[in-house]
């Protein structure tokens, strides 16, 4: 039997739906949908599927697209402090009210034989709310993959993209590139455009594969050109605020979508997309924050680092921009990740290293994480029950001001969007987060 919407709490209905687990198919979402009356096909869809970068091409698009003066749906995960900040228009978080709202419809339409995941859950919530809101265009993160996620309805998609491709999700979607290439290929649609980004070999003959079927238009992106005030694709200049050189083919990835766009007749200028790309944020990746700890100023830098590609943008940042400063870790490590491959590619042996648990069920214990570092250090790391004790021990001994002492170490909180949504929610105001919050 499916959970019942009894208290008026959007997040309590969305976490009694956590036990039934993750589910891949499409039978449950189309069966839901179609319960709701098919709101997924009066809306317009850019589809963005890959294994990092998502999340920033979400952001890019979203940002130019308002710009030009378009009403724009987004829809992203996980979040990092409220459910609510996964579906946004504008980027203004969707209300409690409305999403109350939304998930009653859902609920109304849930067949109690047939319970959804919690994800397929606030999908179709989504798919609802951004038709009752008439939005102009829906830009959609993929969960899980692509081919069997809650996500792939649409048979019609503006234009999909594909963003880099690596090893994740092994367990759901194979443990090799070409697998999970594969898998993230089956957002493509018959002769609908794909801008697919830069990926190895092996990813690239599996994406071609399913071009192929699908005779669709395609556009293979190379990574921009960095330059002094940010970066060139294609002869088109543009702002760059994102951090690390991997926003490269982000951005890229981005404007060619956004050129496609241009092309099926949407009125979107360059001076609107030079714009959006200067406006764009995304919170939690590869994000400076200023914050207290007991009672002192602090600055950390946080970043998602959830796989071994994402972990290896990361040191290539800190190393490119803190060659000479030691680098004290402050992480914690989902247990279905590759621990061992994500903290050979951060740590180097004169690292510091504070493993802390991640706040859901599936987190790696700290005392793990350290066994792990203790091979590749050279001071072997203590674990911490908490993550408050990790970061007063990776503080310790370090100046306030380290804009000012250039002698400081670099402190990085990563390892899991969970653990950075914990410290955000706990170190962070909400209105610093997002500038658009709705109440």
């Amino acid at each position: 039997m499916s959970p019942k919407l009894i208290n008026p709490s959007p997040a309590a209905y969305l976490d009694s739906f956590d036990k039934f687990g993750i589910h891949l198919g499409l039978e449950r979402i189309q069966q839901l949908l179609n319960s709701l009356e098919n709101p997924h096909q009066q809306i317009r869809v850019i589809h963005v599927a890959g294994t990092n970068g998502k999340g920033s091409v979400c952001a890019f698009l979203l940002c130019i697209l308002q710009e030009a003066g378009y009403r724009v749906g987004r829809y992203t995960s996980p979040h990092l402090l409220d459910w609510r900040e996964r579906i946004t228009i504008n980027g203004e978080w969707i209300s409690n009210q409305d999403l109350l709202a939304a998930l009653q419809q859902v609920e109304a339409a849930i067949d109690p034989e047939f319970p959804p995941t919690q994800f397929e859950v606030i999908t179709a919530a989504m798919w609802w709310y951004f038709a009752e809101q008439k939005v102009d265009v829906a830009i959609l993160e993929t969960g899980l993959g692509g081919r069997l996620d809650a996500t792939n309805v649409c048979d019609r998609p503006l234009v999909c993209a594909i963003t880099s491709i690596g090893l994740d999700h092994c367990q759901q979607l194979g443990n090799t590139l070409g697998a999970i290439a594969s898998e993230k290929a089956g957002i493509i649609k018959p002769r609908c455009p794909v801008v697919i980004a830069e990926n190895q070999t092996e990813a690239i003959a599996a994406l071609q594969i399913k071009v192929t079927e699908c005779d669709a238009p395609v556009t293979w992106v190379s990574p921009a050109t960095s330059t002094a005030t940010g970066a060139i694709y294609q002869g088109f200049e543009y702002p760059l605020p994102l951090l690390g050189n991997h926003q490269l083919i982000n951005s890229a990835v981005a404007i060619a979508a956004i050129q496609s766009l241009r092309t099926q007749g949407w009125q979107i200028s360059e001076a609107a997309m030079r714009t959006g790309m200067a406006n764009t944020q995304w919170a939690g990746r590869l994000q400076w924050v200023e914050f207290n700890l007991n009672g002192k100023p602090r600055k950390i830098l946080i970043d998602g680092a959830h796989n071994v590609a994402a972990a290896a943008y990361l040191r290539q940042f800190v190393d490119a921009n803190f060659r000479d400063r030691r680098k004290r870790w402050v992480m914690g490590i989902l247990n279905t990740k590759d621990q061992s491959g994500i903290l050979q590619t951060l740590l180097h042996p004169d690292d510091l290293l504070f493993p802390v648990p991640v706040p859901v069920s599936v987190t790696t214990s700290p005392q793990d994480l350290a066994k792990i570092g203790s091979a590749i250090l050279k001071v072997k790391p203590h674990s911490y029950e908490n993550l408050n004790l990790g970061l007063e021990a990776a503080f310790e001994d370090q100046q306030e001001d380290q804009q000012e002492d250039q002698q400081n170490d670099v402190i990085i909180l990563c390892g899991s969007l969970y653990l950075v949504g914990e410290f955000l929610s706990q170190k962070v105001n909400k209105l610093e987060l997002t500038q658009k919050n709705a109440p």
